[in-house]
């Protein structure tokens, strides 16, 4: 971070409106911040007040990573946000600093690692096998986002945290409520209550210690760790939630890198021709793609501090932009370009400090075995509707196609 100070006058406040935007087009606001500097101001639809936004990679990476700044004091302020309605419950990890933050993670990293991810990747491997076997069974056209980019990752992420099969359908429910402004704030707020509830609920049951793969999910991590005292069962019951949530973003981004593929056929069929690629490729889409609607959640200053040779005051809240980052031109030539070739890719897709994602590596497999999907088991695949008819959500905190209608 440049602790060089500026004494030049603040930058004015933008509006940033919630936008609904079509397919993967970059938000025109934040195009304009960007040009405007590597440090703004912006007002978002919701909370009181203004915020920080930081937008270019090395400062998006400073801030992140900066114990100066803090999650756990947002809880106790109203800071300007996209969403009416504030997710945050007792545990929410999202919210929490070290030496808490590291405390909760610990208690789930078990079944984030490697050989936790790696796991449950042939039972992936089935679930999206019977998926894609039932929607070739049934022919073209076909609505992926019903058949596939819904279903399957749900499916990974209820595997993962031991949800058994006949609870999913509302899971799902659920998580739609919770990650969209669409129906108001009081069926969010409802939905989060409801989920919260039934973990609680799962939580309290008693589990059988001769199951390992009950003792390995997330509900059995969180099980233990509730026993052994490591953490509360109110913040088992948070944890839950947010990972939970956090599983579905699997089906709005692969939808995401679907439609990019579908309307750049050149690189779907290079794909198709030359698979060593495909990972490197995954990275290339993952920097390239939305991953959500303006910014995710914000941080506060502890102390003043210096970004950019801007002083943030103690108490100000500051958000940082991986969008923004991820199109930053000093560290990624040609941003606005999709390339495949593209080498070193040091995206910061899944966020970066104390805060990354810790279900990157699960999110990574299932981008993966969906992709492989894609271009393996539907030749000739493409839209049925004309690009434009292609329906994106409305109203969500998450972008992603509503629906993605293909034939092959």
């Amino acid at each position: 971070m440049d602790e060089t100070t500026t004494t030049a006058a603040l930058p004015p406040v933008r509006h940033w409106p919630a936008l609904d935007l079509f397919g993967v087009e970059f938000d025109p606001v934040l195009a304009e911040l960007m040009r405007e500097g590597p440090i703004t101001r912006i007002k978002l639809p919701n909370g009181d007040g203004w915020a920080w936004l930081v937008t270019r990679y090395d400062d998006v990476r400073s801030v992140t990573n900066d114990p100066r700044f803090s999650r756990k004091l947002v809880v106790e302020n109203d800071v300007t946000r996209l969403a009416p309605h504030f997710v945050p419950v007792d545990g929410a990890v999202g919210f929490e600093d070290p030496p808490d933050h590291t405390r909760l993670r610990r208690a789930v990293a078990p079944a984030f690692t490697t050989r936790g991810v790696e796991r449950l990747r042939e039972r992936a491997r089935l679930l999206l096998d019977e998926l894609v076997e039932e929607v070739l069974a049934d022919g073209p056209p076909a609505d992926l986002t019903e058949r596939l980019l819904g279903p399957f990752p749900l499916a990974v992420v209820c595997e993962l945290m031991g949800v058994p099969p006949i609870d999913r359908p509302r899971m799902h429910e659920w998580t739609n409520l919770i990650l969209s402004s669409a129906h108001g704030v009081e069926r969010s707020q409802r939905a989060k209550e409801d989920m919260c509830a039934y973990f609680a609920d799962l939580l309290s049951q008693p589990r059988d210690g001769d199951a390992g793969d009950d003792e390995e999910s997330v509900i059995g991590l969180l099980g233990t760790a509730v026993a052994n005292g490591e953490i509360t069962a109110s913040e088992a019951v948070g944890l839950a939630l947010l990972i939970q949530i956090g599983g579905e973003a699997v089906t709005n981004n692969c939808g995401n890198m679907l439609f990019v593929l579908l309307t750049h056929p050149e690189h779907l069929a290079r794909l198709r021709a030359e698979p060593a690629i495909r990972p490197r490729a995954i990275d290339e889409l993952l920097r390239y793609i939305p991953h959500r609607s303006a910014v995710g959640l914000s941080r506060i200053a502890r102390e003043d501090v210096t970004v950019a040779g801007v002083r943030i005051r103690a108490g100000e809240p500051v958000y940082v932009s991986y969008l923004a980052a991820n199109r930053d031109p000093d560290v990624f030539p040609a941003p606005e370009s999709l390339d495949f070739d593209r080498s070193p890719n040091p995206h910061v897709a899944f966020g970066y400090g104390p805060h990354f994602c810790v279900g990157a590596m699960l999110a990574r497999m299932e981008s993966e075995l969906l992709v492989d999907a894609f271009l393996d088991r539907f030749p000739g695949l493409r839209f049925a509707v004309p690009v434009e008819e292609v329906r994106f959500r409305r109203g969500a905190l998450i972008r992603g196609p509503e629906s993605l209608p293909v034939t092959w």
